[in-house]
C-alpha cells in the first residue's frame, strides 16, 4: 500500500495481481457501495506507469475541482481523465478502465483522512478477487512497449523527455500529458 497526502486529502494506492471479475456491472458497484465517503478509481495496471503517474494524475484532478476546471462531476473520473491524457470519458475508460479482463488492476482510494482511506481499503479489499501486491503499480520493461502504444507516445515525445531513463522519460511524458489537459480547458 502506497500513502500520501495530496493537497488537503489522503491518498491511498494499491495493487492487486491475479484478479478474477466475473461480471463486470457486479463488481464496480461493489466496489461502488463498499467507498463510503472515499472516492476510489480502479485502474488497469499494465498501463500504470508508476505511483508518480496516478500521483499527478490525483493532484490534477483536485486541483481541476479547486479551480472549477473539471469536466466530470465526480472525482474518481476526473483522476482517469488526467491519468489517460484524454478530456473524454469514454476514451479514457477505454485506455485505463478496468475490464472482465484485467489481471492486475490499481486502486485508488481519495479521502478526508488517513483512517477514512484506510477503511475504505478495509471494505474494499474483500471485493476483490485477487491478491494485494504492489509491484503491479511500478513501471517495468514489460510494460513499457504496451504504454508507449496504447497511449501513442512518439519518440519525438520520448526523447525530449529523455534526461535519465527510458522509465522516467516514459513517467516524465504522461505527467506532462496530463498537466497540459488543464491549460486546454
Amino acid at each position: 500500500m502506497i500513502e500520501s497526502e495530496v493537497l488537503d486529502k489522503y491518498l491511498l494506492v494499491l495493487g492487486f495481481r491475479n484478479v478474477k471479475i466475473n461480471n463486470m456491472d457486479e463488481f464496480l458497484n461493489l466496489i461502488r457501495l463498499k467507498s463510503g465517503s472515499s472516492q476510489v478509481q480502479i485502474l488497469d495496471a499494465n498501463l500504470v506507469a508508476d505511483f508518480e503517474h496516478i500521483y499527478f494524475s490525483v493532484l490534477n484532478a483536485l486541483k481541476s475541482f479547486k479551480s472549477g476546471l473539471n469536466i466530470s462531476k465526480n472525482l474518481a473520473i476526473e483522476i482517469m481523465l488526467f491519468a489517460s491524457g484524454q478530456d473524454q470519458i469514454k476514451k479514457a475508460i477505454e485506455i485505463l478502465g478496468v475490464k472482465s479482463s484485467s489481471r492486475s488492476i490499481a486502486v485508488v482510494i481519495i479521502a478526508d483522512s488517513r483512517d477514512e482511506a484506510i477503511s475504505t481499503f478495509n471494505a474494499i479489499s474483500s471485493a476483490i478477487n485477487g491478491e494485494v501486491d504492489e509491484s503491479v503499480i511500478g513501471l517495468d520493461d514489460k510494460k513499457i512497449s504496451n504504454i508507449i502504444n496504447t497511449f501513442g507516445i512518439s519518440d519525438f515525445e520520448l526523447e525530449a523527455s529523455m534526461r535519465g531513463s527510458l522509465k522516467d522519460a516514459l513517467k516524465n511524458v504522461l505527467i506532462e500529458r496530463a498537466a497540459l489537459l488543464m491549460t486546454q480547458r
